[in-house]
């Protein structure tokens, strides 16, 4: 079984997905039949994600759709700090904020060009490595 990560995932596609009322989450939930998994986030998305959370049921959903192998959490080290902030640094007009920097840093170190989120003024902004764009799923 191949287990490397086959797109990104942002804090809005996870919240979309677990809050039937939020108004991506019918898109959302169509759109995992278009997505290939596992797809990867970062430490700081989940930070994000676990601060919006407001009930113990949304938490609970949280961990599940966690520990159901959907999500692979890739490392941000050390090494990794320069570029973020040089996104952080370029995208100061926006202004970009640390999860989205991680999640476009990921983008170009694991070669991945999908990205699940609901986040599309941002992320139809952002390029990998200054020239590609991301594939958004879902559309708008």
């Amino acid at each position: 079984m191949d287990d490397r990560p086959k797109g990104l995932i942002d804090t809005g596609a996870i919240l979309a997905l677990l809050d039937r009322d939020d108004r991506w989450h019918g898109r959302s939930v169509e759109a995992v039949a278009q997505l290939r998994f596992p797809l990867a986030t970062s430490a700081a998305v989940l930070a994000e994600l676990f601060h919006l959370l407001d009930t113990p049921r949304e938490l609970t959903a949280a961990w599940g759709f966690l520990g159901s192998g959907a999500v692979t959490v890739l490392p941000i080290g050390d090494t990794d700090l320069p570029d973020l902030q040089a996104l952080m640094e370029r995208y100061q007009d926006r202004p970009m904020d640390f999860a989205d920097a991680t999640l476009v840093h990921l983008a170009r170190r694991e070669g991945l060009v999908t990205i699940f989120t609901v986040d599309h003024n941002d992320f139809e902004t952002y390029r990998i490595e200054g020239k590609r764009r991301f594939r958004i799923v879902p559309d708008r």
